[in-house]
């Protein structure tokens, strides 16, 4: 094949994996507008919606493939099954903080809004179009990007998937292609590396972009309720009713901002909206709701052991999942050696912030898949090179997390620049009283998404084919470490080990779980008491 034909054939695959990926990222806003417009509006359904959708951002890819092999390939027929399920996959990396985006914006939507909102009676699908979905829309686009960077990710793994001996790929996408490629001609390799990095840019720059600047949140300062300078066009385009139109005029105004005689109004209706507020906050049975699901669990759990006979299996379970417990943490503690002092760099000193932040987010949305055979070569012939490719997988899989985390916040802790410049603060004792303290809240929120990252990284990381996930056939093995939870899941999945696989995945996820209530919660907890 020469060259011209190639790069023709790559930008043919690349362009049916973007309509892939977009398709995927629709329908995820879709449904993250929905989940999380029901979670942030009703107390009952968030107490099961929010920690199921926490357990279901932390399962790896492979975790989703029973279900796409036995009910949507089974379903539909050909390639628009194998089509439909790659979708499917892309969307189950894409949707949990999209959900967690909408969640938040309706969440922190000021009272006075809603109790405007019942004093002219907005009916729900007038609060849904006019209030929440404006809300939220900031937030989407900002989770958006970050969604497509995890989805490029998993795009390799979801473009080929098998279970057993039966392999599923797509015909055209550039995830297959580069793997191919990658095993069979490192040039050729490197030019989709190239095509594939040309679509990533101009998606970042004239797709993303624009988008963010658009919809931009804005600066405490100049906005009180978020994302309502653009919601204003929005709700102009749909006044229909005249108290809709004197509600919308107070709820949005050219400074979107709430009048004094707004707020004075919202007062008087405070306290009957506040007295509903807490009735619908009792619950009822819904209080008990996690942990009728945490003991249905549980019997589950016991039944499927003693049923399938998995308890044989559980100290081999129990080995792997301590081994990349160690590879996880020993790679988030150089991320944080990294991290820290380059966000304190670009929020306290640097005067270059947003140029570094869009060469960070071309770097992040390259996917640690692509390049897997470039980093299995540099480490070819070394000693522990497996163990060294899985913690660099690790690295990159995590630390943009943290990076995004930190630098999202930096809004928030701008003004401590002018209380450092007052008190003449300088060198390590600004270090020590003023930067550290001011990265802690998006430093901690990223470090759960990057620990969580890293977890599901570990089926790429610990064991990798050049088939992608549980490659079958003659697929080279590029990569493996002795023992390691992702290596475990994936070899349990090529031997159509079902019930080792979801063993597997509830010792992981309990793990996650608990590290998160027992570190994170408490961590986030303490932060927030501090700066409140």
């Amino acid at each position: 094949m020469d060259l011209l034909a190639l790069i023709l054939q790559l930008v043919i695959d690349t362009s049916v994996s973007w309509l892939r990926m977009f398709i995927a990222l629709f329908l995820s806003i879709i449904i993250g507008l929905a989940i999380g417009i029901y979670a942030a509006t009703s107390e009952s359904a968030s107490k099961i919606i929010i920690p199921v959708v926490d357990v279901l951002q932390t399962l790896p890819i492979l975790a989703f493939f029973p279900f796409v092999i036995f009910v949507v390939v089974s379903a539909l027929p050909g390639s628009l099954g194998v089509n439909a399920a790659v979708i499917f996959l892309i969307i189950t990396s894409m949707l949990w903080n999209i959900i967690f985006g909408v969640y938040e914006a309706v969440k922190t939507l000021p009272n006075e809004m809603l109790e405007i909102a019942s004093l002219y009676r907005f009916s729900t699908l007038d609060r849904i179009r006019k209030i929440f979905i404006p809300a939220s829309i900031p937030r989407v686009i900002e989770q958006s990007r970050l969604s497509w960077a995890i989805g490029l990710f998993y795009l390799v793994t979801s473009e080929i998937f098998s279970v057993g001996n039966t392999q599923y790929q797509v015909g055209y996408g550039i995830g297959v292609a580069l793997v191919t490629l990658g095993s069979t001609n490192i040039y050729y390799y490197l030019v989709g590396v190239l095509v594939f990095l040309a679509f990533l840019i101009v998606t970042i720059l004239f797709f993303f972009n624009p988008l963010e600047k658009r919809f931009k949140i804005g600066e405490p300062k100049d906005v009180d309720i978020i994302g309502y300078k653009r919601a204003a066009s929005v709700v102009s385009m749909v006044r229909k009713v005249s108290y809709v139109d004197r509600a919308t005029s107070l709820l949005v105004n050219s400074g979107a901002t709430i009048t004094k005689s707004s707020i004075k109004i919202a007062k008087r209706v405070r306290l009957p909206y506040a007295t509903a507020k807490k009735k619908r906050k009792s619950g009822g049975i819904y209080r008990y709701a996690p942990y009728l699901v945490a003991a249905f669990a549980c019997i589950l759990l016991v039944y499927s052991v003693i049923e399938f006979n998995l308890a044989q299996y559980e100290g081999e379970v129990i080995m792997a999942l301590f081994a990349t417990l160690a590879r996880v943490w020993a790679a988030y503690a150089v991320i944080l050696l990294i991290a820290i002092p380059l966000c304190i760099y670009l929020i306290f000193v640097s005067r270059s912030k947003v140029r570094y932040t869009t060469t960070f987010m071309i770097l992040a949305s390259i996917p640690a898949t692509i390049l897997m055979p470039v980093i299995v070569i540099a480490f070819k012939g070394l000693p522990y090179g497996p163990n060294l490719v899985a913690f660099l997988i690790f690295f990159l899989s995590g630390i943009w997390y943290v990076i995004f985390g930190i630098l999202s916040n930096a809004s928030a802790i701008s003004n401590i620049l002018e209380v450092r410049d007052v008190y003449g603060v300088r060198g390590r004792k600004a270090w020590r009283e003023f930067y550290i303290g001011a990265i802690l809240p998006g430093l901690i929120t990223g470090s759960i998404t990057a620990v969580a990252a890293e977890w599901n990284a570990s089926i790429v990381a610990e064991y990798f084919t050049s088939s992608g996930i549980s490659g079958t056939g003659s697929s080279t093995v590029l990569t493996s470490v002795g023992v390691g939870m992702g290596k475990l899941l994936d070899l349990s999945l090529n031997a159509n080990n079902v019930g080792l696989l979801m063993l597997a995945i509830v010792n992981m996820v309990a793990m996650i779980y608990l590290i998160n209530f027992f570190v994170w919660k408490r961590l986030y907890r303490k932060v927030a008491a501090v700066y409140k």
